[in-house]
């Protein structure tokens, strides 16, 4: 059974930055797309970033330029660079699987990132 396991999250200033990790687990025949989502503060949890099946990748306006999503195939890791972080991008961040082999998606239980003016 696939598991996701996000890391990398804690406390910067605006400026800074943050690298988060998502390592998956378990084992699958299947192939998916991986997603980073964000939930902030009072607000809706929102779409950041995705790497598909075929390494294609895809950003929210609100942080192109900004955060750059990678993985390592070997490693079973995707990453999500994240550079001149803002107080906006205050947020628990979650990695989720997609894919047509399971239903609903499967999502990490997240990790924190605080971004102080």
């Amino acid at each position: 059974q696939v598991q996701l396991l996000e890391s990398g999250g804690g406390s910067v200033q605006a400026g800074g930055s943050l690298r988060l990790s998502c390592a998956v687990s378990g084992y699958t025949s299947c192939r998916y797309d991986m997603r980073w989502y964000r939930q902030g503060p009072g607000k809706e949890r929102e779409f950041v970033s995705g790497i598909d099946r075929d390494g294609r990748r895809s950003y929210a306006d609100s942080v192109k330029g900004r955060f750059t999503i990678s993985q390592d195939s070997a490693k079973k890791t995707v990453y999500l660079q994240m550079i001149s972080l803002k107080p906006e991008d205050t947020a628990m961040y979650y990695c989720v699987a997609v894919s047509a082999c399971w239903s609903p998606n499967k999502w990490g239980q997240g990790t924190q990132v605080t971004v102080s003016s």
